[in-house]
């Protein structure tokens, strides 16, 4: 029968990857507001806070025990927050919500992560023995909804999390019991179920999973010795050392054991953010949302710039595990490169940017092309117009009509009518390429509609912006026009999208171009006063609307509403 074993809670470490913006605020004093925050929340949490982690623990048993340990917990927690820079001078603009109402890129110049040193029963330390790894996994849950809440607040948006990742913990054991034991192979099977648990904190531990299972988890100690267990996973990681070690040689351990994983983490978090960038550009070229090609290379150059800073780095850690005499220190890093795929990551996005640049090289080519046949039909025509052979045709036409001998000098209402003429023909041709070229910059216009609808109780539809610009705020129906749509056809599937609603055009209210009026850039919209086809009963908001509502023009009046609406709505005469 296999024998128990325990080990005993000492501390944990928590890393989040972050982009920030140290021209807006200091990391450290962004890292003390977190940690008071934190601090005040967890000491404070209700049952509607903790209601996904009871859900979680009713599958264990003592499910009430549980609760009641991880509240305690909560309220016994002590965490030292600080910030940790990784890359400076790292120009990272977030391309899923890329706008301010500033007409401003929601830009970042730094990459690191913030360091969260935790402990449980600091004060009580003879309570560690009741935490277990499914608790330790629920507190972190709970701070990740903190954080999303706290990214979204005025003044954290040059803050960017990495709220999609699990909190990154490292948790630190010094003892087991009831006794200790040498962690040779042998051992490490012995006990790897338990062994398992805690090497993955965010697995779930069900009584049903499979010896296979437990023998994966538990593969790559990365201690050298027997003294010791060294675990690094994907969303976390666990040390064991007895007492002794842990009082003299931690600081070694969180140098080169816990310290390299969140560094690592944070080149992970880069990257994915990279590729997302360039997933978001390449839809956005080929979708209804407006960027011009220009402002997509700038942006594609900026993430190449990312993408070698990044691959320099990696190249500075490949140079380290050449050289570095410490070999526990370098099978750490091999370790982390293969466990966060970085490799395997790095050429994915190589891939992209070819991809995006075949794309790019493709409506570069096709532009051209139509630039090129606008201004091939101008120079032939000017081409017939100053050839030789037209101008003395044309002079001997005029001669022959007033009966004027080849010897006899041309009049000079002659030379009136072939000046007026001729400088008519110039005057049209110059007039079609400065047209050409009109019609060639007026294709990197973005071009929307807007719907002016109201009901027959005098109320307003407004939705209510879902993403930037203007995110949360009130505005008319509307979108872009997709490649080749009629305006008003344009109108109707937009209103359809984001109301559910059915609508006939009365009139065209105007066009709007003026500069600024749209942070996203030159973008012209076209404004319809429209009437309901049907009642309101199927409203609800849909596409890039949070919501649709009918608000009475009265409360629309006080409202501050997007863009320019207001204005819109003053000229189609509803206030």
């Amino acid at each position: 029968m296999e024998e128990n074993i325990r080990f005993i809670y000492k501390k944990e470490f928590w890393y989040i990857s972050a982009f920030i913006n140290t021209n807006e605020f200091i990391g450290e004093t962004k890292a003390e507001e977190i940690e008071a925050l934190l601090l005040e929340k967890l000491k404070n949490l209700n049952e509607k806070d903790l209601k996904k982690s009871f859900d979680f623990l009713e599958k264990y048993p003592h499910a009430e025990e549980k609760k009641n340990i991880l509240v305690d917990m909560a309220n016994s927690v002590e965490i030292e927050c600080d910030w940790e820079p990784f890359f400076q001078n790292f120009p990272y603009i977030d391309e899923n919500n890329p706008f301010t109402e500033d007409n401003k890129d929601l830009g970042y110049n730094t990459l690191g992560y913030f360091k969260f040193e935790v402990e449980y029963y600091k004060n009580e330390p003879y309570k560690k023995e009741k935490i277990t790894p499914d608790l330790i996994q629920q507190i972190p849950f709970v701070v990740l909804d903190i954080l999303k809440e706290f990214g979204k607040k005025q003044g954290n948006q040059f803050l960017l999390l990495d709220i999609q990742s699990p909190i990154y913990i490292f948790v630190i054991s010094n003892k087991t019991t009831p006794f200790e034991v040498q962690w040779s192979e042998a051992n490490i099977d012995k006990y790897k179920k338990i062994l398992g648990y805690w090497t993955q904190i965010y697995a779930g531990q069900w009584g049903d999973y499979t010896d296979d299972l437990f023998e994966r988890r538990v593969k790559n100690n990365l201690s050298n010795r027997l003294s010791e267990l060294h675990y690094i996973k994907r969303n976390s990681g666990f040390a064991f050392m007895v007492e002794q070690n842990f009082e003299t040689e931690f600081p070694y351990i969180e140098k080169y054991l816990l310290n390299p994983t969140p560094k690592m983490r944070a080149v992970l978090f880069a990257l994915m953010s990279i590729n997302n960038s360039l997933n978001v550009l390449f839809m956005k070229r080929y979708s209804d949302v407006f960027m011009s090609l220009e402002k997509i290379e700038e942006k594609t150059r900026n993430l190449r710039f990312l993408r070698g800073m990044i691959q320099t780095k990696m190249s500075l850690i490949y140079n380290e595990l050449d050289w570095n005499p410490r070999q526990h220190y370098t099978r750490v890093l091999k370790h982390l490169i293969n466990k966060f795929r970085l490799e395997v990551i790095i050429e994915r996005t190589n891939e992209k940017f070819i991809m995006l640049y075949d794309s790019m090289q493709e409506l570069y080519l096709k532009r051209n092309e139509e630039n090129q046949n606008r201004t091939k039909k101008a120079l032939y025509f000017l081409n017939i117009l100053l050839g030789a052979g037209f101008i003395v045709e044309f002079v001997t036409a005029i001669r022959i009509s007033f009966g004027v001998e080849e010897t006899e000098a041309l009049s000079p209402m002659i030379h009136s009518v072939i000046s007026i003429i001729f400088g008519t023909f110039l005057l049209i041709t110059i007039g079609y390429l400065i047209y050409n070229r009109f019609t060639s910059k007026a294709s990197e216009y973005g071009h929307t509609v807007d719907a002016v609808i109201q009901d027959t109780s005098n109320n307003l539809i407004l939705i209510k912006r879902k993403y930037a610009p203007f995110k949360g705020k009130y505005a008319l129906p509307g979108g872009f026009i997709r490649y080749n749509e009629d305006p008003k056809q344009a109108l109707i599937r937009e209103v359809r999208e984001e109301t559910n609603l059915a609508v006939e055009i009365i009139r065209n209210i105007g066009t709007y171009d003026q500069k600024g009026r749209d942070p996203r850039g030159k973008i012209v919209s076209t404004a319809f006063k429209c009437n309901l086809v049907r009642d309101l009963s199927k409203m609800m908001g849909g596409d890039d609307a949070a919501v649709a509502e009918a608000i009475p023009v009265e409360k629309v009046k006080s409202m501050d509403l997007a863009f320019d609406h207001k204005q819109i709505l003053k000229d189609a005469g509803v206030f």
